[in-house]
């Protein structure tokens, strides 16, 4: 069993449960983490030598900036209040996440326009060639480089790409991306997409787009963030009916979330099913988030789904979507 180093005290921060058993889930205290120093013991309880979150941000400091700056003051993609937790450094954030006992994750950067998938493909392959751990990422968006974008990505070794349809307004059937999105299937490469319309929806957000691409791609290998909050039924549908998509938890379950997008109990067995099968993945949206670390697995130990879909969730199924078994 490996081990991880507690984070410092000044990175403690507590989350909202309280650390005795959750009645209603009977979980062990240990998958209740308090703070993000139990981590670790989350991880522990459950035999795995780790965490591997497929939904994690890091960006070029000018833009990540932009990021937090939009959050901070509530802009019209976001809706509602939303404080960053760790708006920090790009090294203290890695550092966070290494004594969490988080073995892969990814910078994900998203295009949110034309003429910059390039040069934030450049910076995340500098970046995941500094730190191992990371998840080399690359983004790409409806322009005419589209295709030259994607393939200079997977010539690289690309491990996961990332879109977001929400902050970028397009839509994924553009003519533009139809090279790009064969390029990508016939390589097998992961796609995780911001397709769901939450926080603020657009013409572009929603299941039909998505559906109608799988359509065009049917061994397109993608990731519905968020769980495609909050066309959670819809997304969840697809995940079920398409051999190559899985739903990731970013966020989901969480007590901020569950204010903005409450998930249906109703839904929960068939989310058991899915993720036993493959096909629910681990992601927080670290550190864009406005609230502890801990509280994602909180929040997800708290359904009530059972320890094997935990382990396969938390572990198991993003090491295979990563092709990340060796770790």
């Amino acid at each position: 069993m490996s081990s991880a180093a507690r984070p410092r005290a000044s990175d403690q921060v507590p989350s909202d449960p309280d650390p005795d058993p959750d009645p209603e889930s009977g979980c062990d205290p240990a998958l209740l983490p308090v703070t993000d120093a139990d981590v670790p013991a989350f991880w522990q309880a459950l035999d795995l030598p780790g965490l591997i979150d497929v939904h994690v941000h890091v960006l070029p400091k000018p833009v990540m900036d932009r990021v937090w700056e939009h959050f901070a003051a509530a802009g019209p993609l976001i809706g509602r209040n939303w404080s960053i937790t760790y708006a920090w450094p790009d090294e203290r954030r890695v550092d966070l996440l290494r004594s969490m006992g988080v073995r892969r994750w990814g910078a994900l950067p998203y295009a949110h326009r034309p003429d910059v998938a390039r040069y934030l493909n450049n910076w995340a392959a500098d970046f995941a060639g500094r730190y191992p751990d990371n998840l080399c990422s690359a983004t790409f968006y409806p322009e005419e480089s589209a295709a030259d974008d994607v393939a200079a990505a997977l010539e690289h070794g690309v491990d996961v790409f990332k879109i977001h349809v929400q902050v970028g307004d397009f839509d994924v059937r553009d003519p533009l991306l139809d090279h790009a999105w064969g390029m990508i299937a016939d390589a097998g490469t992961p796609v995780i997409i911001h397709a769901g319309s939450g926080p603020v929806a657009n013409e572009h957000t929603g299941p039909a787009p998505v559906t109608n691409l799988l359509a065009r791609h049917p061994r397109l290998r993608a990731v519905i963030a968020h769980a495609g909050a909050p066309e959670y039924d819809e997304f969840l549908t697809l995940a079920e009916s398409s051999q190559g998509v899985c739903l990731d938890t970013t966020m989901v379950f969480t007590p901020f979330f569950e204010d903005l997008a409450p998930y249906p109990p109703s839904l929960l067995p068939r989310l058991r099913d899915l993720g036993l099968a493959g096909k629910v993945v681990l992601g927080s949206d670290f550190p864009n988030i406005p609230y502890p670390y801990a509280e994602q697995l909180v929040g997800l130990a708290r359904l009530g789904l059972g320890e094997d879909w935990l382990r396969a969730v938390c572990w198991h199924n993003p090491a295979a979507l990563l092709d990340a078994a060796d770790l």
